[in-house]
């Protein structure tokens, strides 16, 4: 998902499992409301974890492997010393940013054979979840008896106050959100790193091979990954870049199985998905369908057509304009 979207901050599960008829069971789960009986569910269907093996407060548990990559998508961390792994075009941006007509590594791809060779990357963040409390009582209490505009306008006060109290003597940072069409909120507290190094890219005709046409049109043939790396000050904790910052010594790290999967096998993915709108009545998916989104498509095409034409003529404005190019392209062709 195009990370300069809006997002909202709903930590989920979505569960997909596959079974010989190829009929889809699925699910979408907050992970610090998975009940027994739905994990029964998932159990009976493969799941091997427990509800504490993927969100526990007391222990390493998944939640800690499944990051928030650049303020827009989802990484996995997949090493002990904080190597990760998220798309290609989740990295896009940042690997076209530290590419040159003479260090082409958008189109050439790089891979670093060391720490040392591993490139800090301006402006990237990668936040891990701590925890998430229930608000919900305390913000309809606060709102109760408001007009929507008072609502409106009352919320951002009341998420200042509960973000100042949950955030107090710590380095952590935090954000409300209201979900389920105002009838739940939940507080999340993030510890946010901003130290990441790129480990490595396959070149774009690779990693973005089929463009936003395959992206959302057809089935993907492609390597859409790319790595990273958490770096921390020598106490563990966030700090600005510095050459004496070390690999992060991850809390939890996913295993990489080299067996493979096969039919039958169970598959879920955890994640920090855009904002969804599936529970939207008909008339406003026709609404979406008929009025909003062509006018939005006609309108950003425009700008890429305008994008393109410079593109074309020169390498160092491509690269310069790829960024913002691909974020556009995969809003507006989606």
């Amino acid at each position: 998902m195009n990370k300069k979207m809006k997002k909202v901050l709903l930590f989920i599960l979505s569960a997909l499992i596959w079974i010989s008829s190829v009929k889809a069971d699925e699910g979408m789960w907050l992970p610090w409301l998975l009940n027994s009986q739905t994990t029964d569910a998932m159990k009976k269907k493969g799941l091997k974890l427990s509800a504490e093996d993927l969100y526990s407060l007391n222990k390493s548990s998944l939640k800690d492997a499944i990051v928030w990559f650049g303020g827009g998508c989802t990484g996995e961390i997949i090493s002990p010393n904080g190597l990760i792994l998220t798309n290609h075009h989740c990295g896009y941006d940042y690997i076209s940013n530290l590419s040159t007509t003479a260090d082409n590594i958008l189109d050439n791809g790089f891979w670093a054979k060391s720490y040392a060779e591993e490139r800090p990357v301006n402006g990237l963040t990668v936040a891990f979840v701590v925890r998430v409390d229930d608000i919900t009582n305390e913000v309809l209490e606060a709102v109760k008896g408001l007009t929507e505009k008072e609502r409106t306008a009352k919320l951002p006060q009341i998420y200042k106050s509960i973000i100042d109290r949950v955030t107090k003597g710590t380095h952590y940072e935090a954000q409300c959100r209201e979900m389920y069409k105002g009838n739940a909120y939940y507080v999340f507290l993030f510890e946010r790193f901003t130290d990441v190094r790129l480990v490595g890219t396959p070149p774009q005709n690779i990693g973005k091979f089929g463009g936003e046409t395959d992206n959302w049109m057809w089935p993907r043939h492609t390597g859409d990954f790319s790595m990273f790396r958490v770096y921390s000050g020598k106490d563990g904790k966030p700090a600005k870049y510095s050459p004496d910052n070390i690999p992060l010594k991850a809390k939890h790290h996913l295993p990489i199985n080299l067996k493979g999967i096969k039919s039958g096998d169970y598959a879920m993915i955890m994640g920090f998905p855009g904002r969804t709108n599936r529970y939207e009545f008909s008339q406003g998916v026709k609404i979406a369908t008929d009025i909003v989104d062509p006018a939005i498509v006609a309108l950003r095409d425009v700008r890429l057509n305008a994008w393109r034409e410079q593109m074309n003529k020169d390498t160092d404005i491509r690269l310069k304009l790829s960024g913002d190019f691909a974020s556009v392209a995969n809003y507006c062709l989606g």
